[in-house]
């Protein structure tokens, strides 16, 4: 496994299985990382919430809050620290309801300790990554602040949520090209598409109808069948 980069990353362990939990902190420790672990909901949201962890890894099923409450409330405060949900809830439905309600990474257990440690390491680049590039995005009347996490349209600020942001932040990216549900998908929530979800089609949707407000030109297209596009105006 490739080692991580000094000083150690500072690890979130959200697990109330103290087996699994001791598994994963030891599997961190192994590679160099920083774990702490909590087994209680509404502990490991304070810990959360008060910062300085470079990632969580969490688990749906939880005493006191349960992982997809603690995801949408940190989420909602802000928190952009990535997430990697670990859970033996498999289905579809259930890794779609965690990655959109803001998971970064779904992973179902039981699990190999090597793919744990590679999915993140993914997270981890990908984060730091988005925190050393360039501060701001540019198309057409779309400004889009990286820092600050801000969108605006000829001064209008837009709102968006942290998945919206990423999402907008991919269309921006690639502006012009059409992409697949498919390429949007895996590229924004980094897992394996699942054709019968709806998920892109819904979060697209909203997006539009942030970013294409009353009276301006529309930005967004779809080509039925293949994909969506964001063009300057």
């Amino acid at each position: 496994m490739t080692p991580p980069p000094e000083p150690a990353a500072r690890i979130l362990v959200v697990e109330d299985d103290a087996a699994t939990a001791s598994e994963i902190a030891a599997c961190l420790a192994s590679s160099g990382y920083a774990p702490e672990c909590s087994g209680d909901g509404e502990a490991a949201l304070a810990l959360a919430l008060a910062g300085g962890y470079d990632a969580i890894t969490l688990d749906r099923m939880l005493p006191g809050l349960d992982g997809m409450q603690i995801v949408r409330a940190l989420r909602e405060a802000g928190s952009e620290t990535p997430i990697l949900m670990v859970s033996a809830l498999g289905d579809v439905d259930d890794r779609v309801m965690g990655l959109r309600g803001g998971g970064d990474d779904y992973m179902i257990k039981p699990f190999a300790p090597d793919e744990l440690m590679a999915r993140l390491e993914v997270l981890l680049r990908r984060h730091r990554r988005a925190r050393t590039a360039e501060t701001t995005l540019r198309v057409g009347e779309l400004q889009l602040d990286l820092v600050r996490h801000e969108a605006h349209r000829q001064g209008r600020r837009i709102e968006l949520l942290p998945m919206e942001f990423r999402l907008l932040e991919y269309m921006m990216r690639n502006c012009g090209q059409m992409l697949s549900r498919r390429m949007i998908f895996e590229a924004v929530w980094g897992y394996y598409f699942d054709p019968g979800t709806n998920l892109i089609n819904v979060h697209v949707g909203k997006l539009r109808r942030k970013v294409d407000g009353p009276g301006e030109a529309p930005m967004f297209s779809t080509e039925r069948g293949v994909g969506y596009r964001l063009d300057a105006t």
